[in-house]
């Protein structure tokens, strides 16, 4: 399955920061241009993302938009409403499809790794929903390289369908999918759908070293400041803004450099970035066509390297993504 550079992702912003028109217009600006794969989650304002997402999807042609959703983090109180059994990912997946208005969604994503579950059963539940035609591609989310192996293992001598993407925090700053988890998804054809490639704003330049944060940004909002303290310290900033300065002096925006960074990895399949307004998907477009040289990434590298997270053993920010 072909997806574009980049997807619009709905995690924090659907349901939450803006309203039904705003998601409106910032999905009809993605398909404007050039964006066809939608990202989104079972658990993101628990249920009420896939819903402003199906609505704002309504009328397009179908097979002309790819629809990305996953199942695991609890969506309700009983202990069934969580995690990667038969039961929860067959009756998550099917009030997502009521959710986003469609009759199958073109890829599921185990959100997290299950410890409690059989692998075997997981994979056999997802593989029934391919074979249904409510899914069309399994992929998992945050996964660790030995987890993927076993996934891609049991699929082969159970005959299920395979995994075929991975989603991972990327960005700049935390490149800890390298060492390990690329490797493994190169061997086995797994493509890399990324979030956070952005750093959640900070490589964009407009979180200012020891000043006030801007209003309306996501470290203001209650459902985003838990995932961007981490990064809001000096030590982070300081750098920082010191890869803005170099990404204006070259003609860019930071914002765009740091896309075009990701994207320029040739396992890197697309990235997803979230908008609460038109005007910011219009301007993340723009880093698909950015070809960054080869010295110019090596200065921005070299400015961020002692704040980069590389360790294998971290799968995840200090602050956990629902």
């Amino acid at each position: 399955m072909l997806v574009s550079s980049l997807s619009y992702g709905n995690w924090i912003t659907h349901g939450g920061q803006i309203e039904q028109d705003a998601a409106s217009a910032c999905v009809k600006a993605s398909l404007d241009s050039g964006i066809t794969t939608f990202d989104t989650a079972d658990v993101y304002a628990i249920g009420a993302a896939e819903e402003v997402l199906g609505k704002a999807l309504k009328g397009i042609r179908r097979d002309s938009i790819e629809i990305f959703t996953k199942v695991y983090w609890p969506t309700g109180p009983n202990p069934n409403n969580r995690g990667l059994s038969r039961k929860h990912i067959i009756e998550s997946v099917n009030a997502s499809l009521e959710r986003l208005g469609t009759d199958h969604v073109d890829l599921i994503q185990a959100h997290r790794y299950d410890y409690e579950t059989p692998l075997e059963e997981t994979l056999r539940a997802f593989d029934d929903l391919v074979r249904q035609g409510k899914v069309h591609y399994v992929g998992v989310s945050e996964w660790n390289a030995e987890q993927i192996a076993n996934a891609v293992q049991i699929a082969e001598q159970m005959g299920f369908d395979r995994i075929i993407s991975n989603q991972p925090q990327y960005s700049m700053l935390w490149r800890v999918i390298e060492p390990e988890v690329v490797p493994v998804c190169q061997a086995n054809g797994i493509g890399q759908i990324v979030w956070s490639p952005m750093a959640q704003g900070v490589l964009s330049g407009k979180y200012l070293p020891g000043q006030p944060l801007p209003e309306g940004s996501r470290a203001t909002s209650d459902d985003g400041k838990n995932y961007i303290s981490w990064l809001l310290r000096d030590e982070v900033l300081n750098p920082v803004q010191e890869f803005a300065r170099l990404s204006r002096e070259a003609g860019y925006t930071p914002a765009a450099v740091a896309l075009a960074w990701v994207l320029r990895n040739p396992n890197v399949s697309s990235a997803i970035v979230g908008a609460t307004r038109a005007e910011q998907v219009l301007e993340n477009v723009k880093a698909v066509d950015i070809e960054l040289e080869d010295d110019f990434v090596a200065a921005i590298e070299a400015v961020l390297e002692p704040q980069v997270m590389r360790d294998p053993s971290f799968t995840t920010s200090p602050a956990t993504r629902p």
